[in-house]
């Protein structure tokens, strides 16, 4: 790559495109994506004109063009502390012995292997560093290190410097050859919520009435038995909680109170949630509210990802050495 080359990159597990998204606006152009969820595949389609491939299993790594930049939001699913118990309570597998979901991490692998990219970027929860008492970790570390030889450069990242959420990522990226490489620093002062909040938002967003006391009989026997489970009523001048895949079930993470309306407090709107992970207005949702909360909660948030684009794509062209490599 040079300062006057468009640079390429891939999308796997693209869900509705926040990292292509993201390196777009840091000049780089997509030549490949997969998703196997169909309702994310629509929502990726009506923003950018580009159906993604399916299952990723299924493609073998020769087909895929070459690339500059691999980007990959692997499933982030086997090493969730909210999935982790949810599978521990249904005898359900976590991390690497989930293979639906777990072993995705080794299509990466096999892909990078392949296709040699000049630098990688990797996405997940921030569990996954203490995952299996951070043994997941450390296969994942010496698979990039040691068996792909990637200089490899790790950061756990609060979005709240960019949106008004608390929202803590883990974000792993690669270079083929040795670089000076810093994570961008976050700046100091931070988005409140009620910069994304609309004026005017529909009656069906208003919890109702059912909905809202079970919310708080649910609140009332976790606070007896002194654990913090319930709901939560955002601060407008703060910054939300994180924003879930589950929040089409009952809002109750992020609720936003109307009490001065003399109405129960209500959901965040669709619109809201994309404004909330740093989507821009004119990005289009095609879907249902009850898969567009779904999608929201498992993207990444954009503005995140441009600011570490912008680095690494910098760091790249400029093709700067480190001294030495870390060792896990």
């Amino acid at each position: 790559m040079n300062k006057n080359k468009e640079f390429t990159f891939i999308d796997l597990f693209a869900g509705i495109g926040g990292m292509r998204l993201a390196f777009q606006r840091a000049g780089g152009k997509c030549v490949f994506s997969s998703e196997i969820d169909k309702y994310a595949k629509q929502t990726y389609e009506k923003n950018f004109n580009d159906i993604p491939f399916d299952d990723i299993k299924k493609i073998h790594e020769s087909d895929i063009p070459d690339h500059d930049i691999l980007l990959g939001g692997f499933p982030c699913q086997p090493f969730s502390l909210a999935g982790t118990s949810a599978r521990r309570h249904h005898g359900g597998k976590e991390g690497f012995a989930d293979v639906t979901r777990g072993t995705l991490f080794f299509d990466i692998v096999r892909i990078i292997k392949e296709k040699k990219p000049k630098a990688f970027l990797l996405e997940n929860v921030k569990n996954l560093k203490g995952h299996d008492k951070g043994r997941t970790y450390k296969v994942i570390m010496k698979t990039l290190q040691k068996e792909l030889g990637y200089d490899v450069h790790d950061e756990i990242v609060d979005a709240s410097s960019f949106v008004p959420q608390h929202r803590e990522r883990i974000f792993i990226v690669g270079f083929r050859k040795p670089m000076q490489f810093e994570f961008p620093k976050l700046q100091k002062k931070r988005p409140k919520l009620g910069q994304i909040l609309q004026k005017r938002v529909q009656k069906k967003y208003t919890l109702l009435d059912g909905t809202w006391n079970s919310l708080q009989r649910h609140a009332a026997r976790h606070k007896a038995k002194e654990n913090g489970f319930g709901y939560s009523l955002a601060n407008k001048d703060g910054r939300a909680n994180t924003l879930s895949a589950r929040y089409h079930k009952d809002g109750a993470e992020i609720l936003i109170d109307q009490n001065h309306l003399s109405k129960n407090p209500r959901r965040l709107t669709p619109r809201e949630c994309a404004r909330l992970m740093g989507f821009p207005d004119k990005y289009k949702i095609p879907v249902s509210d009850s898969q567009a909360y779904r999608q929201f909660g498992n993207s990444v948030v954009v503005p995140v990802v441009e600011s570490i684009a912008k680095v690494l794509v910098k760091t790249v062209t400029e093709n700067k050495k480190r001294k030495t490599i870390l060792d896990y």
